[in-house]
């Protein structure tokens, strides 16, 4: 498609979009008396207008029944966890039974490398970017340690060639094989979180296999973003939260995927809780653990329903758009931020954008790596109603999410970051 930089084909644009009513569902900032260009969907979505009456039907459920609600509520409590699993399936590419909304995605993390990490003498390296989101570094140093293993030759991490910011799927794949006898988890982004790049989970995965590892995915940045095809990938595991473009709130309830592979693999160690208990049985209150099948069997505890109704109301809107109608929408809008970018500053005097140019390998996010006065022009942008995100030392993280953001949007933020520069 040819782009124009103007008001008039951002406008003609936002009139031809089928999505463009999904904007109304959502509330949006203003500032100024004037609503604002939210482009932080990569960091906390947007309340969609419907989560407070979800929210209020618990408390009223609560109230009225106290708790037999957890057995005749509009939601029965009981059986929360059911409520989210056929629009999570549909938006990883999963079945139902490998899919369930849980804790929060570090907790989720440790839970299933205890799973999904088992090193042995022959084999114990874990390979994952380098740069890798604090949370995903800490946790993975901390499981190294647990196991008292040395990690500056326990774990591998993948950085992007000198002078390239990201990493070339054929360097993953080599890195893989070249490690591939002492290898046991890879471990990576579906998305990463600081340049965009969206990784090639299904070529990964194969090469990991191949190798004899186990290979598992964080989704922070890749659930809701991108189509996810984890069953027909094979991926042994992912973790995700909720909070960012699954718009389920602040700390909203995270989620896992288990290969359906493993559902009844009996030698799989974890940590059990009553709620991944066998159902029929879990109120016998008996001793000795009887897993339920699936991702089921490694939940710990009962769903907290009030963040669980957040994100009821927001995963509805998705089953509604579909994520393959967003995702094409999230090609066009950022497709066009990028040759707006690139028509601003064409030598790159200004500013580089570091996500990867071709729109396959990249969610909805532009990462700009800014070559003078960035954290200036960042605040300016905030000054003039412009959410973004800053990234130290030097990169401004904008997030055009097709579930609400428009091409009006795009057309604002670029016209007055070109102001600013």
């Amino acid at each position: 498609m040819t782009f124009e930089n103007s008001i008039a084909f951002a406008r003609k644009m936002d009139r031809n979009d089928p999505l463009s009513s999904y904007r109304k569902k959502f509330i949006i900032p203003k500032h100024k008396g004037k609503t604002a260009v939210y482009f932080v969907g990569n960091s906390l979505g947007l309340q969609p207008k419907d989560t407070k009456r979800y929210i209020n039907e618990e408390l009223e459920d609560w109230g009225t029944l106290a708790v037999e609600g957890h057995f005749n509520g509009r939601r029965p409590w009981m059986h929360y966890h059911k409520f989210s699993k056929k629009a999570l399936a549909e938006i990883v590419g999963a079945k139902s039974i490998e899919v369930v909304a849980l804790n929060q995605l570090t907790v989720n993390l440790h839970l299933m490398m205890v799973s999904f990490y088992r090193p042995t003498k022959e084999r114990f390296k874990i390979i994952m970017e380098a740069g890798a989101f604090p949370s995903d570094q800490y946790a993975v140093e901390s499981q190294l340690n647990y196991h008292k293993l040395n990690v500056d030759t326990a774990l591998v991490e993948l950085k992007p060639r000198l002078g390239e910011h990201t990493l070339r799927t054929e360097d993953i794949l080599q890195s893989i094989d070249a490690h591939r006898n002492q290898l046991a988890l890879v471990l990576l982004s579906g998305v990463q979180y600081y340049t965009g790049q969206f990784f090639d989970i299904k070529k990964i995965t194969e090469v990991g296999h191949r190798s004899g590892a186990l290979v598992g995915f964080d989704l922070a940045h890749a659930v809701g973003n991108v189509p996810l095809q984890l069953h027909k990938d094979n991926v042994d595991f992912a973790v995700w939260c909720s909070y960012k473009y699954l718009n389920s709130g602040p700390g909203g309830i995270a989620g896992i995927f288990i290969h359906e592979k493993h559902k009844n693999d009996s030698n799989i160690p974890r940590f059990a809780g009553w709620w991944g208990h066998k159902e029929n049985v879990r109120f016998q209150m008996k001793k000795g653990f009887i897993p339920m099948q699936g991702a089921d069997g490694w939940q710990l505890s009962n769903v907290p329903v009030l963040a669980g109704a957040a994100h009821l109301a927001s995963l509805k809107l998705f089953e509604e758009a579909g994520i393959l109608n967003l995702r094409k929408k999230s090609i066009l809008l950022t497709s066009y931020l990028h040759s707006l970018l690139n028509e601003m500053d064409p030598k790159g005097d200004k500013f580089e954008i570091i996500t990867p140019s071709n729109s396959n390998d990249r969610g909805c996010q532009l990462s700009i790596l800014m070559k003078k006065n960035g954290r200036k022009v960042f605040s300016g942008l905030m000054k003039k109603g412009i959410f973004t995100d800053w990234r130290e030392p030097d990169v401004i993280r904008a997030a055009p999410v097709p579930m609400y953001n428009s091409f009006e949007d795009v057309y604002k933020f670029a016209h007055v970051l070109s102001t600013l520069i």
